[in-house]
């Protein structure tokens, strides 16, 4: 999608680089994360209003630091390095940097010497996060010192001529008090940006550009009933209407009534024309026996593939497939530590535009998940589904560890309905990441109406979080959580321990498979 304005951030390691992009998104001003080598004729095609270099746990004389190319300032574009990126501006303009005698990890104090232009409006000494080993000790020729700190006389630089910034700290992190107006005097003061990126102006060019690829033609969506898939079919049905053809496909492992709850919902209330396909047999059948996580995911991603091959072979004129891809899964890809190491493989309708000769149309590419919910919210979608925690593609069959079959489907779906259900009416869902049940290959001794029991061991999960990439436990109150397992012993025959699970992510993950 063309742009007005643009911020092009470069990516140097930093562990905070998205951080900076939704600091800028939330400017209402658009970005993009490209690795630091990216060339310069890609940066002269994208026409960015300004670039700002990310941190990153290189030193620049190390001999395999992330350098980028020293042309990029004859660019004549805004620069805004940050921590390493200052560092990096420093040294490719002939200054000097140096392993700190004092390396500032954590809160500081800053000191700023020019409350103009980037610090305009920004308090004398200010709380800033600051993360670094090495630090700039002599200027560049042309460049000024904007700000200290009692560690590091050199924390803020600038040539004012060139507009090319540098700071020591992170304006990104929630720690730097007044880093999101820092990043704002960058973007609005010196970049010149108005600001004009929001949910509306995005839905008014997505409609425009899906009706220009689309023309007369079928768009196939696979519609799970997710966040993601459910936001990205109203919008391409607000787009071309009967052009688009939904396929829901019951995979069998799903959660307790959801196949019909999506069903009705998109059926009777947005009209969107919709093949409904239960292949529980089949995705059932295929698992059978089999316990390895890895096994489960790519039986359930091949079986997906088969039925909706075969389904969307029925739809004449189709030749579009629309995917629920977000700008997360496009920044793994291009990042600068390159794709991440494989902790499990991801369950989606990959494979099916190259063998069904489709053209892909991803919607969302350029956003993340907050902003796919924002968009929802102007498309008048409910927050009940926008709110709804992320659920695994392979759905509940990582959730039974061991063989799945539909008898634990059925225990499992309704321990993990009631759990859900008192969330929402403790009035805690909400203030949880992601919350579900999982079933155990675990039998234990229990006593119900002075009878011995040998039944199943059911964990329930809770996190907090922000985006997923980490996650910490959430602490649910006790008597909540004991309520809780009173119901699940109580009603749903064949669990007779319930256990709460305290780890953190990393070094676990949040699902169990």
């Amino acid at each position: 999608m063309k742009h007005t304005e643009t911020i092009l951030i470069l990516d140097f390691g930093s562990q905070y680089t998205q951080l900076i992009a939704r600091r800028i998104r939330e400017l209402h001003v658009y970005c993009e994360i490209h690795p630091y080598n990216i060339p310069l004729e890609k940066i002269r095609s994208m026409q960015p209003k300004g670039i700002i270099f990310s941190g990153g746990p290189s030193s620049v004389y190390a001999a395999d630091a992330p350098i980028s190319d020293k042309n990029i300032y004859a660019l004549n574009i805004p620069i805004l390095g940050i921590c390493y990126g200052l560092q990096l501006i420093t040294f490719q303009h002939g200054g000097e940097v140096k392993k700190s005698p004092k390396r500032e990890f954590g809160r500081a104090a800053l000191f700023i010497d020019a409350q103009e232009d980037l610090f305009k409006d920004i308090s004398s000494s200010a709380d800033v996060w600051m993360s670094h080993g090495d630090e700039a000790v002599t200027l560049p020729l042309y460049f000024e010192k904007i700000a200290h700190s009692e560690n590091a006389a050199i924390c803020g630089i600038r040539n004012r001529q060139k507009k090319i910034y540098g700071i020591q700290f992170h304006p990104e992190v929630v720690h730097t008090k007044e880093g999101k107006k820092i990043l704002q005097n960058f973007v609005m003061e010196i970049c010149g940006c108005s600001g004009s990126w929001t949910t509306d102006s995005f839905i008014e060019e997505a409609v425009a550009e899906i009706r220009e690829t689309a023309g007369t033609k079928k768009i196939l969506c696979a519609l799970s009933g997710g966040v993601d898939s459910s936001v990205a079919a109203v919008l391409l049905h607000k787009a071309v209407g009967e052009q688009l053809f939904c396929i829901h496909i019951d995979n069998g492992v799903m959660r307790k009534n959801e196949s019909t709850q999506v069903v009705k919902m998109f059926r009777d209330e947005y009209h969107i024309p919709l093949q409904f396909v239960d292949g529980t047999k089949l995705f059932l059948d295929r698992l059978k026996g089999i316990s390895d996580p890895e096994q489960k995911r790519k039986i359930i991603g091949k079986t997906f593939i088969d039925i909706f091959e075969a389904e969307a072979k029925k739809v004449t004129g189709a030749e579009f497939l629309a995917q629920g891809t977000l700008y997360p899964d496009v920044i793994e890809s291009v990042s600068f530590k390159g794709p991440s190491q494989t902790i499990k493989s991801h369950h989606n309708v990959g494979g099916l535009p190259e063998k069904m000769n489709l053209k892909l149309i991803e919607p969302f590419r350029e956003l993340f998940k907050d902003e796919v919910r924002a968009v929802g919210r102007k498309l008048g979608i409910p927050d009940l589904l926008l709110d709804r925690h992320p659920f695994p593609g392979p759905g509940l069959a990582v959730r039974i560890l061991g063989d799945v079959t539909e008898e634990r489907l059925n225990i499992l779906r309704n321990a993990d309905e009631i759990f859900i259900n008192e969330l929402r009416n403790k009035h805690l869902y909400n203030s949880v990441w992601q919350a579900f049940a999982v079933l155990l290959p675990v039998k234990s001794v229990g006593v119900m109406g002075d009878e011995r029991t040998y039944e199943n061991t059911l964990a329930l999960r809770a996190v907090t979080s922000v985006d997923g990439m980490t996650a910490d436990w959430a602490h649910l109150p006790h008597e909540f959580l004991a309520e809780v397992s009173n119901r699940i012993i109580n009603e749903v025959r064949g669990i007779n321990r319930v256990v709460y699970d305290i780890s953190s992510k990393p070094p676990a993950t949040i699902e169990w498979e």
